[in-house]
């Protein structure tokens, strides 16, 4: 396709609390950053089963003068991809579960994830900046439309609903899944909002007070139609790529007569209104 957009996902199991090793794994990971856009995993560089919440605050760092951001930074002016990854974000005393969106020009946003799963509760607080969408350019300078969310987000139809009306295209998804229900899941999502989304999920084990969680990976990169164009196994640390053309999200007319969004009756939807 002649607009073609080249995306990676990486699915791996970074070690816990060892962020420059993880980084270092990522950067040498062959061939990850031939592409236009690349995801990484929920937390990417930390792990995640935090064992106290000194754990969690040791390895938090400021956006975007962190150590994780200005490695992303050098590596999307070296490749030319728009990178999306997980991160322990400070901000004064407050902790944040965030993805920040780093392209060559260097950072560009951060999403502070709304939802938080589980023990997440006890480390981060939920996030306050919304669901906000950038414009972000792939390698040949042609402009497309990129939202965020992160991990159990995905549980929330309203998540990646309110991310297409504000115009993504593409919908990155950093996580690191316990639960087997998502892989199904996020083909509905690209469908009903008819939007691409990328799940790049981690894999391994973590325990925490002598509980584990064991993470699913099946990474996954779906299109507007609700197919699934790449994948990944439960146990492989591996890339999924997939080449798409954005402009596929933009035409929302089912048929002649029907159009996803224009058909929308929001006065109806009671409590979800704005929706």
């Amino acid at each position: 396709m002649s607009d073609s957009l080249r995306i990676h996902a990486l699915q791996y199991s970074p070690h816990y609390l060892q962020p420059t090793l993880n980084l270092d794994r990522i950067e040498r990971w062959p061939s990850l950053l031939d592409a236009d856009l690349v995801v990484l995993p929920e937390l990417a560089a930390t792990g995640y089963f935090f064992r106290s919440p000194e754990d969690a605050r040791s390895v938090a760092e400021e956006v975007p003068d962190g150590a994780t951001v200005r490695r992303m930074e050098a590596w999307a002016r070296e490749s030319g991809a728009t990178i999306v990854a997980g991160l322990v974000e400070r901000a004064g005393e407050t902790l944040y579960n965030s993805a920040v969106v780093v392209t060559p020009r260097g950072w560009l946003g951060t999403y502070r994830k709304v939802h938080l799963y589980y023990q997440e509760k006890l480390h981060f607080a939920p996030g306050d900046l919304g669901f906000p969408v950038w414009t972000v350019t792939d390698r040949a300078g042609r402009a497309y439309r990129l939202g965020v969310m992160v991990c159990f987000d995905w549980y929330f139809p309203e998540a990646a609903r309110s991310l297409a009306l504000a115009g993504a295209d593409v919908i990155a998804h950093p996580s690191n899944l316990v639960r087997s229900d998502c892989p199904r899941s996020m083909p509905i999502r690209a469908l009903e909002n008819h939007v691409f989304t990328v799940t790049a999920n981690r894999i391994g084990n973590e325990e925490s007070a002598g509980e584990r969680l064991s993470f699913i990976g099946r990474s996954l990169i779906c299109d507007p139609r609700g197919e699934v164009l790449a994948s990944a196994g439960a146990e492989d640390e591996t890339i999924i790529a997939a080449d798409i053309s954005p402009r596929e999200a933009r035409d929302r007319r089912l048929n002649a007569h029907n159009d996803l969004f224009a058909d929308r009756r929001p006065e109806t939807y009671g409590g979800v209104a704005g929706l």
